[in-house]
This record gives structure tokens, C-alpha cells and sequence, in this order.
């Protein structure tokens, strides 16, 4: 009789929820993306879209999220929330989840969601499918589409007979449309009873790097070098071209292992999954561990002297010759036309 229960409410779509996370008090750009491809399946499912919002005084950004689309905000304030840590954000959103059933639980794929999401995941004891890059609804069902094989090949998974189905989102993948301030979202205050004490880890200070360049993970563009820099001073010269374009700046594992740039740069598998609407490899001969991790960006130029990298075979355009002529070239070129 219970499982009978169980597989009737699996076909009663509950609410699609999404874990809004920010830093400082200011939403992620992941945070965004996901709301909007949750609101999306919330359509279909014709059900609600609620967004769990966990800190420390970020009861203001409960507006803006429902300008994106969102029925319901889930608030949680905690001086405990104030800086994340596994063990307390993974006992608010899992009790919230069960509370709460939804169908449906996303996360942004970022370096928290991706610590976080397996952890609750484990604690409802249901599937996660990480990293997506497609989401689509089918018969009631999440259906996750997924790179494989280091983006050789993608998959599409699904967990039908579990709730709520989970989900962490890539990194810009998903569009982030225009906020309607019209809109306003219920905002419900929930304590979940966070105490300090009660924590096995607690964060006592975040050193934070001396940059100003934008976050790998929410940059449009980025440009990237690699062992054909020949050393760190190189990298300035890439830099300069950031500079102009507004860009990131990456690196490859070798040009990482090799001390010119710090791991935090590093893209790819063992690295940052990034997804640019434009990706320049300079000096990058195109190792399967950095493919994994840009080989999904919209545009990609390739610099290299060698006119058989591998590189060349993702790349949509690339320039066949010596990566310290063509660099300030583009430089000069893009700050011309960037002037008109």
C-alpha cells in the first residue's frame, strides 16, 4: 500500500525548486540561469518555481528574484548562513526538501553548488545528475542532458522513481532573460535552527585574491594561455588583451603545473568547466583535459604555430602562426574598434 502511495504522488508534480546562491550579498549569475530554466520547467509541469535564499541579512535580494519569474522565496537568515559551510547549508536546503517535496531541486553548477548539491543529494536519497547543459521535461519526468567522456559524447539521464530529481546546471548555458519589476514573489521566512556550535567547520576568514577580472565561470569572454607562452611574463600580453575585451583570463594545466599562472585560472577537467560566449586559446595545443573543460564554448579562436594541435580540430576560426606577433595584433585591432 505504501509504495502503491508513493508512485501515485511521483505523478503529482510538486514545486520546482532552486537554490539561489549568492556571495556577499549579491546573486550569482548561476543563481539567475537557474531560476530561469527552472522557470521554464515550472511552466510545463504547470506548478510553482520557489527559490531557497540562505544568509546572513539577504532578505533584499528576495525582490529580485522574484522579478526573474519566481512564485515563492524561501528565506533563511542565520548569522551561522553568513559564510558557507557544507554541514549547514546542507541541512537547511535538505530539510526544506523534505518539507517542502518538490519535484524538482537545481542547482547552479558552481564550485559551491557542486560541493553542495551531491551532499543533499545523499541526505534525500535520490539522484543527482551534475554539470547539465540541457534540461527537458517528458511524461512528468526531468529528462538531464550531460557531457560525457570529456565532451566527446553527451547523455541524457533521468531518475523517475525518485524526488525530488536533481540537477546542477553548467555555467552559461542557460539564458538569463530581462527581470520584469512588476513582478513580486511570496517571500515565506523559514528557521531551520542553525547554531554555530552545533558545526564541525567553521570559516574564519576568506582571503580573498587581489583581481578585479571577472570570474572565470561567469565570463562572456575569456582568453586563455598555455605552455606555448613560454613563461609567466607572457601572460601580460594576454592580459592587455583582456583588458580591452572586458575578458578572464585562464590557463592551461601546463602552463599551471608550470607555475606561470595560479590553479585558480586553470581550466578543464581537473580545472574550471567554462562555457564563454567567445574562448581564445593562445598557445594551447589542446590536451582532451582542456578540451573537457571549454570545448563547449560558442565561439572558439585557436592561436598556435603548429597547424596539426589538436586545438584546431574544436576550434570555429583558427590563426596558424607565432602567438607573440598575432596577440598584439588582435590588441591594437580590438582597441581601434572598440574606440569607433
Amino acid at each position: 500500500m505504501r509504495i502503491a502511495q508513493r508512485r501515485r504522488s511521483l505523478l503529482v508534480a510538486g514545486e520546482v525548486m532552486v537554490f539561489a546562491e549568492q556571495r556577499e550579498g549579491r546573486l550569482r549569475k548561476v543563481a539567475l540561469e537557474s531560476v530561469c530554466a527552472g522557470r521554464v520547467l515550472a511552466s510545463e509541469l504547470r506548478t510553482q518555481l520557489s527559490a531557497v535564499l540562505a544568509g546572513n541579512e539577504v532578505w533584499p535580494l528576495a525582490d529580485l528574484l522574484g522579478g526573474y519569474g519566481v512564485d515563492r522565496v524561501y528565506l533563511v537568515e542565520s548569522e551561522a548562513l553568513a559564510q558557507y559551510t557544507p554541514e549547514a547549508y546542507a541541512h537547511v536546503l535538505s530539510s526544506l526538501a523534505r518539507d517542502r517535496e518538490p519535484s524538482i531541486l537545481l542547482l547552479g553548477g558552481s564550485f559551491l553548488g557542486r560541493d553542495l548539491a551531491p551532499r543533499v543529494a545523499a541526505r534525500l536519497r535520490t539522484g543527482l545528475a551534475a554539470d547539465c547543459i540541457d534540461l527537458e521535461i517528458e511524461g512528468g519526468v526531468l529528462l538531464e542532458t550531460r557531457p560525457v567522456y570529456a565532451g566527446k559524447a553527451q547523455c541524457v539521464v533521468s531518475a523517475p522513481n525518485h524526488r525530488p530529481q536533481m540537477a546542477t546546471l553548467r555555467p552559461n548555458v542557460q539564458p538569463v532573460a530581462e527581470p520584469n519589476p512588476a513582478l513580486r514573489a511570496e517571500v515565506v521566512e523559514v528557521d531551520y535552527s542553525v547554531a554555530r556550535q552545533s558545526l564541525r567547520t567553521t570559516v574564519l576568514d576568506v582571503v580573498r585574491r587581489a583581481s578585479e577580472r571577472v570570474e572565470l565561470t561567469e565570463a562572456r569572454i575569456i582568453v586563455s594561455g598555455g605552455r606555448g607562452m613560454k613563461g609567466p611574463e607572457a601572460f601580460r600580453l594576454l592580459e592587455e588583451l583582456a583588458d580591452v575585451l572586458g575578458a578572464g583570463v585562464g590557463a592551461s594545466r601546463a602552463a599551471v603545473d608550470a607555475g606561470w599562472r595560479d590553479h585558480h585560472d586553470q581550466v578543464g577537467q581537473t580545472g574550471k568547466v567554462v562555457t564563454p560566449d567567445l574562448y581564445i586559446a593562445c598557445g594551447i595545443s589542446g590536451a582532451i583535459q582542456h578540451l573537457a573543460g571549454m570545448s563547449s564554448s560558442k565561439v572558439i579562436v585557436a592561436i598556435n604555430k603548429d597547424s596539426n594541435a589538436n586545438i584546431f580540430k574544436v576550434a570555429d576560426y583558427g590563426l596558424v602562426g607565432d602567438v607573440f606577433t598575432i596577440v598584439p595584433m588582435l590588441t591594437r585591432e580590438f582597441r581601434r574598434l572598440l574606440a569607433e
